[in-house]
């Protein structure tokens, strides 16, 4: 069978490869103008041809190539050039191998010569000669790259290279011998066959398809965001199997090794501020960045975020530096690398400090979350300077213990470390009463060194920060590898951080990693697409996301908890993405979410697979055979039912209100009523708000800010930040930016039923009957950032300037008074002439809690103002657990915002309010609508907006906030009242919201706390020669007994709400001549 090839006709091959066409030339003679003779050189001439028009090099032959399988070993197969082969497909792929130029000495020595040449140029050579194959083909080349070379030698390919040579320099030899061996005299005629004259040709379709395809580059399919405002956090997973990482479009993210924690994540839709992060600051300038959008939230000139399978890339533009940062784990070893690329844009020398920090966990995450100030306690950190690394683990609490080992180590390379230094303790770093998106390790002045404190060993909240500080050059670049990973031992760790400061080494990793994603994807029968759909799918597992979710009538029917799950052998202790199906023509959303299934736990994020069999028309039994055959025929047949499997059920078989539980509950639900996976997925709700945005109509100031002094009170034992009054029952704290107190110093407010912890700083945490269980806002349990769940603003509205009454969360220009008193705190401050005086305390026989706000007018002028409360609800023990579950409400009779948790059914029923004593309001329960996306309570887009949008319902990111407009004449003062409190039902919470709702009531209930403190501390009442004994005996340390260890059973570092049965007969005795009738109770409630 002849075609024509190179201007004449030549015999037609299988493959089109070089090998089948040259591989008889390698030990037989060839004869001029014989067909055997034309053939080869018109074979090599079109392997030439084909090679410039598709300018890469020439030589196709059958050889390994970019894809390898389970045991990372090369793939191996046929390819060839389409016109000499029969077999379809081979303009799919293009595939250079060495050693087929090799073989074409033997024919055109001169263009061998110079391929093989080129080849040389471009690097294609290794140790032992020319490497396997060089790959172009579109569909197997990570993002970005033009070719991936198959770094493999063959020794069959390397013989024949050496016979080729052979053939060229040494005569001929083994042509030669062939020609004298007398077996194969008596058939050289068959060699010599003349070019046939007239003849059919065959002409390949496939050369055909070709001869009209279009050189169109296929990318690999990759996500782009160019904002970190989507409506929801977009992830990318990377797994390589044991170590874990997540990753945001804006820079947040978990690192995670098995079922352990590297690093510490809390899911939050609004403000997705947890991750591992690197600041950048221009040591000159003092302008303070990070390489992704968190934590500075820096606007930048340009931005990107790119997710592939196995890559997460970040591009940004800021201050004229370039910075490109990409991220990946390591299938060799559990480690992620995250390279920072830095291009000084301008025409002047620049020097940079580049700022690691994450913070450091080494534990479940449930461990984590529920008390991590006790687990960072046992967490040790070194520093091995001579490696430029930190290494972390944490102590054994058993003998038996046996705990991994953390490590990270920063390497530049292209430019020279002018300076480093080390961070192991948060403290240190961030400062208290700051955040990652302001922490004063990057707020030093310019002529400083900026160095990190150094600290290590056993600090009480670890963390691993490495700082560099590099100059760059006009137009210059520096490349920066920040490692992480995790191994068993130190030795074994240690090993690691070496291999990492080898820059080849680290090279190698990006192609590991996309190598990796490949086999993945190949062993799940997944195309890159497919691995792109199911990760916005895992965006949505992770991050709460009311548009997949349960329509929020449905959510507000559910009256049942997790218990009504375990009839159905589902846990309910991990995401659920629930799939709805009818018809059998839909069955291939089935195979798409069991592959998704598969997926995630291959990347390491567990998830049960619920299924709803909906057929109700008679093919019930055939559907489910189906279902169970696309399960039985993957990884998973053997999860059916099980933690983190996949789980069919018919719905005629669930009842209806546990049909609304699993709905409800679901993070995920797609139906085959709602078109494609894809579609379902790709719907996103919008985030833009109707309120319009609040035009200042005054630009000056209204005065000048005066200077920040702190007050003189005559205080006792005055420490430099605060003191007793002299009668001791007052301990007033002075603050002012950058002199504020070590850590938070706290009153705690509580009756038996009902209580808040208040700091020097603000609100901290408020709950009901159990401090642990029941909290009405959130326990953050972090005495560095003293991050809290309940804020108060006041604004100019005239100007919009903002601030806080109190320290937290958005400080103003001037000292803050705080006054922890017994059953109270008060907070003063003025600002630009508006003096504001906050009082807070618990009913003493209510679950009540009043925020009284005085504000008073010293401008001069009239002026209008607001004043916004903000709660964040929680209503069991841990918000990311609780508030998908959440559903806000306005009472229509109290006017009061009800929050209501029906899935937490151990405290069934109970009602929580925040209201106000002002009629004139707006309000909204939405909290990334309240903050924005990427937002901060230190700077709120709401804030920002005329007023509030007055959004209610089920599926928000629950909150509750009030404000209140108003106008106040020189000289005039106001009093505003806000209530926090929780009702045992609906009917007792609207009793309670209008009870204590109006100023008297408020006023009534202080005047019961003052008098019931001052009674029961004067009980008892000592005099010594110690004036700060006597002022610790006479009321304090009673005080603290009842309120804090009796009824509060709760503190700023922990939590318990418990009694313990010691501890609680230890404490009562303390009270036994302050009030025998409370020790009395306690005795009798223990026996």
């Amino acid at each position: 069978l002849l075609t024509t090839a190179g201007g004449g006709p030549v015999l037609v091959s299988w493959s089109g490869s070089m090998f089948e066409y040259l591989m008889p030339l390698l030990v037989m003679p060839t004869y001029e103008n014989s067909l055997l003779d034309q053939t080869y050189k018109a074979a090599v001439a079109r392997h030439i041809e084909y090679g410039k028009k598709h300018a890469v090099p020439w030589g196709i032959s059958e050889s390994g190539y970019n894809a390898i399988d389970s045991h990372l070993n090369y793939q191996y197969r046929a390819f060839g050039v389409p016109g000499l082969g029969l077999k379809r497909g081979l303009s799919e792929d293009m595939v250079i191998a060495p050693y087929a130029s090799a073989l074409a000495l033997m024919v055109a020595p001169e263009e061998a010569c110079l391929n093989l040449e080129k080849l040389a140029a471009a690097g294609f050579e290794g140790r032992f000669g020319f490497y396997e194959a060089i790959d172009y083909t579109p569909s197997r080349l990570p993002r970005g790259q033009s070719n991936a070379v198959v770094r493999s030698f063959m020794a069959h390919h390397q013989g024949m290279t050496l016979l080729a040579l052979v053939y060229l320099l040494l005569g001929r030899p083994m042509q030669k011998r062939f020609e004298s061996e007398p077996l194969f005299q008596a058939t050289m005629l068959l060699l010599q066959e003349r070019i046939p004259k007239a003849v059919a040709f065959y002409t390949s379709p496939t050369e055909l398809a070709d001869s009209h395809r279009e050189s169109v580059s296929v990318e690999t399919p990759v996500r782009v965001f160019n904002t970190p405002d989507t409506p929801t956090p977009e992830v990318q997973l990377l797994s390589n199997g044991r170590y874990h990482l997540m990753i945001t479009n804006a820079g947040g993210g978990y690192s995670r090794w098995k079922d352990m924690a590297v690093t510490r994540f809390r899911e939050d839709t609004t403000c997705d501020n947890f991750g591992t992060f690197c600041y950048l600051r221009d040591v000159n300038t003092g302008d303070v960045w990070s390489t992704t959008y968190q934590p500075t939230l820096k606007q930048p000139l340009h931005y990107e975020a790119i997710f592939s399978d196995g890559r997460v890339e970040f591009r940004r533009q800021d201050y004229d530096f370039d910075v490109h940062t990409k991220i990946v784990v390591s299938p060799e070893d559990d480690i992620e690398l995250r390279r920072t690329t830095i291009e000084n844009r301008t025409r002047s020398p620049r020097t940079i400090d580049v700022t690691s920090y994450a913070e450091v966990v080494l534990a479940p995450p449930a461990a984590d979350t529920i008390h991590p100030a006790f687990s960072n306690l046992f967490v040790q950190a070194e520093i091995i300077e001579q490696r430029r690394a930190i290494l972390c683990a944490r102590r054994p609490r058993s003998e038996n213990e046996k705990n991994p080992w953390m490590f990270h180590l920063m390497a530049v390379h292209g430019a020279e470390i002018e300076q480093i230094s080390y961070e192991t303790d948060r403290m240190q770093f961030i400062g208290h009463g700051n955040t990652v998106s302001d922490p004063q390790a990057m707020g030093y002045p310019s002529d400083l060194f900026g160095t990190l404190s150094g600290s290590q060993g056993s600090v009480l909240d670890p963390i691993v920060a490495i700082r560099s500080r590099i100059t760059l050059d006009p137009e210059q670049s520096v490349t920066i590898d920040m490692v992480f990973g995790i191994s068993e031992t130190r030795e074994a760790t240690l090993t690691l951080v070496e291999k990492y400061q080898d820059r080849r080494i680290a090279d190698r990793v990006f192609d590991l990693a996309w190598t990796q994603s490949q086999v993945l994807l190949r062993q799940i029968n997944a195309t890159e697409a497919n691995a792109q759909l199911y990760c916005r799918i895992a965006s949505s597992v992770i991050y709460n996301n009311a548009s997949l979710r349960a329509d929020s009538n449905i959510i507000k029917e559910n009256h049942r908890g997790q218990s009504g799950l375990w009839g159905y052998a589902i846990s309910g202790d991990l995401p659920i993405v629930l799939l709805r199906i009818s018809d059998q023509a839909n069955i291939e959303l089935v195979r798409q979410l069991v592959q998704a299934h598969v997926y995630w736990r291959l990347k390491g994020l567990a998830v049960d697979l619920v299924i709803w069999n909906e057929d109700h028309a008679g093919y019930r039994q055939l559907l489910h055979d189906q279902i169970m055959g696309l399960i039985a025929s993957g990884t998973v047949a053997s999860l059916n039912d099980q933690l983190g499997g996949i789980f069919v059920r018919s719905t005629d078989q669930i009842s209806e209100e546990d049909r609304i539980l699993i709905q409800t509950v679901a993070h995920v639900i797609i139906t085959d009523k709602k078109g494609t996976l894809a579609a379902q997925v790709n719907r996103r709700d919008s985030l833009k708000t109707a309120v319009p945005r609040l035009i200042p109509t005054r630009t000056h100031r209204a005065l000048p800010s005066p200077v920040a002094e702190l007050p003189d009170h005559n205080l006792m034992f005055f420490n430099g930040l605060g003191g007793f009054t002299p009668d001791g029952r007052e301990y007033v704290i002075s603050t002012v930016q950058d002199h504020v107190t070590p850590v938070p110093w706290v009153n705690v407010l509580a009756n038996p039923q009902f209580g808040t912890v208040i700091s020097e700083s603000g609100m901290s945490y408020t709950w009901s009957e159990n401090a642990h269980e029941f909290r009405l806002t959130p326990w953050y349990n972090d005495p560095v950032s003293d991050r809290s769940g309940e804020i108060f603003f006041l604004r100019d509205e005239e100007r919009g300037h903002f601030w806080s009454p109190m320290p937290l969360s958005r400080r103003g220009e001037t000292p803050y008074i705080t006054r922890h008193g017994f059953g109270y705190s008060v907070f003063e401050h003025t600002e630009r002439g508006i003096h504001s005086e906050v009082q807070v305390y618990v009913a003493l026989d209510a679950a009540v809690k009043f925020t009284v706000l005085k504000i008073k007018n010293n401008t001069g002028r009239s002026r209008r103002l607001s004043a916004t409360g903000y709660v964040e609800w929680v209503l069991g023990d841990l918000r990311t657990k609780t508030a998908m579950h959440v559903i806000t409400d306005i009472d229509l009779q109290s006017r009061a915002i009800f929050a209501s948790n029906p899935y937490n059914t151990e405290f069934p029923n109970r009602v929580a309010f925040f209201n106000t004593d002002s009629l004139t309001r707006t309000i909204t329960c939405n909290r990334t609508e309240f903050l924005g996306r990427n937002g901060t309570l230190h700077d709120p887009a709401a804030m920002k907006r005329q007023h509030l949008s007055g959004k209610v319902g089920a599926g928000l990111d629950p909150c509750a906030v009030i404000q209140i407009p108003f106008d106040l004449a020189d000289g005039e003062e106001k009093e505003i009242v806000f209530t926090l409190g929780l009702g045992r039902n609906v009917d007792d919470a609207r009793k309670l919201a209008q009870s204590f709702g109006e100023a008297s009531a408020a006023h009534h209930a202080l005047d019961a706390v003052r008098q019931y403190w001052d009674q029961t501390l004067d009980a008892v009442q000592v005099e010594t020669p110690d004036p700060s004994l006597n002022v610790l005996a006479n009321g304090w340390l009673a005080y603290q007994t009842l309120a804090c260890r009796l009824w509060a059973r709760t503190g700023n570092y922990q939590s318990g709400g418990a009694f313990g049965f010691r501890d609680q007969l230890q404490d009562v005795m303390a009270l036994i001549h302050t009030d025998s009738n409370l020790t009395r109770e306690h005795l009798l409630l223990c026996a």
